[in-house]
């Protein structure tokens, strides 16, 4: 099997089992400890996977993104069927953090994957966005699984199984094809290779943006599902559809951003155009009450998923122009803002909902995330392609002085 294709269908269901737990873990941790609390245990699990990041390309080095990526799988596998369970609510806790620590560590193998099969970085943004495509798939047909599992019910160890199910052809999928690794990843310490990253000032830039962006992310699917289900009485078979409605826009807008940016309008005009869009459709939120139409909630949650989706494949088209599959601290330090959008995202929110209210949490957050991504985006190189045009030299971010 082509090794594009397979990294796809790995990534789809990769990706299919952080769907069915990411909408659903915030009530779960409310019915335990209240949203205050619910905010803390994620920014736990954020904690372990910063802990956790920083050994990843010196484990790469020696056994193959393939290899942890099986392994990680099947931890996260066992872990899910434990809260399948129903166990207590320490054990609970625990496995929610767990949980949310270990689907980056997947992701991020799959990133230095999929970069050892890219040879002509003129197609990284069509490469990319059709990589991502495949978990937004997963993305649109989850909520509808969750509305169509809890059923009007509160069986979040349903939700659990079938997220732990998914990772089976993942991981079979995976032992039984062959994918290549591309050269060793270069040996750097970790820190250095970000202070390399802060002197450049276009990577620098592209790793603020993706803060931005993953404060969204940890944002929005779990605040809005407690917002709408917990405090406004709205039933799972309704958010369900309306959630898969919602990711839309992933689908059908990434793949088409990622080739009009590479020939055409470069990242940054795309870029800036989904930070507005999602963060002023997310301070929105704080409009809708219990009387709010349905189309109307829908329109806002819509508009926030069509920024975040531009926002999305503008950034990671960006980044992975500048690095290859050597570059495993660099891709480290890059994904690294995803566990720190999930530590960030979950205090911030806990605190405006301490000393405010939703309403606040959804203004403040959302006006932010328009102007700091606009202000991270202004830094930005443009990189675009055409028929003719040679490949850019790729930025190297490792200081040579670092030995090997």
């Amino acid at each position: 099997m082509n090794p594009r294709l397979v990294l796809w269908i790995g990534n789809f269901f990769s990706a299919a089992h952080f769907f069915l737990i990411i909408y659903i873990v915030g009530p779960y941790l409310a019915t335990l400890l209240g949203p205050v609390g619910a905010g803390l245990v994620i920014s736990a699990g954020a904690i372990i996977t910063l802990l956790l990041f920083p050994l990843m390309p010196t484990l790469v080095a020696k056994k193959g993104a393939k290899r942890i990526a099986i392994g990680l799988a099947f931890i996260q596998a066992v872990v899910l069927t434990v809260l399948a369970g129903n166990p207590i609510a320490s054990i609970a806790i625990v496995c929610v953090a767990l949980a949310c620590a270990i689907s980056p560590l997947i992701a991020y193998q799959l990133d230095l994957l999929l970069e050892a099969s890219t040879t002509k970085e003129s197609e990284t943004g069509r490469v990319r966005t059709a990589f991502i495509t495949a978990a937004n798939i997963a993305l649109f047909i989850s909520p509808l699984l969750i509305g169509l599992i809890l059923d009007g019910t509160e069986r979040y160890d349903l939700a659990f199984f079938a997220a732990a199910i998914s990772l089976t052809p993942f991981i079979m999928l995976f032992l039984v094809e062959r994918l290549p690794e591309g050269a060793p990843p270069k040996h750097s310490k970790l820190r250095a290779t970000a202070v390399c990253m802060s002197h450049d000032p276009d990577m620098r830039a592209v790793a603020a943006g993706n803060g931005v962006l993953q404060i969204f992310f940890h944002l929005a699917p779990l605040y809005i599902p407690i917002y709408l289900h917990t405090v406004l009485g709205m039933p799972w078979d309704t958010l369900g559809w309306m959630f898969a409605v919602a990711v839309i826009p992933f689908i059908l807008l990434e793949y088409p951003a990622g080739y009009l940016a590479d020939r055409y309008l470069g990242d940054r005009k795309l870029l800036v155009t989904g930070f507005v869009i999602m963060g002023l459709s997310f301070a929105g939120l704080s409009l809708v009450t219990a009387t709010t139409p349905i189309p109307m909630i829908l329109a806002l949650l819509v508009l926030t998923r069509t920024g975040a989706a531009l926002s999305e494949a503008m950034i990671e088209g960006h980044f992975f122009r500048r690095v290859t599959e050597r570059d495993a601290n660099t891709v480290s330090v890059f994904r690294m803002m995803r566990p720190g959008g999930a530590l960030i995202a979950p205090i911030i929110g806990s605190l405006l909902l301490v000393f405010g209210s939703y309403s606040i949490m959804f203004v403040v957050m959302g006006l932010a995330i328009a102007v700091f991504g606009t202000l991270s985006t202004l830094a930005m190189r443009d990189i675009r392609y055409d028929a003719k045009e040679a490949v850019p030299a790729l930025v190297t971010t490792t200081p040579s002085s670092i030995s090997a």
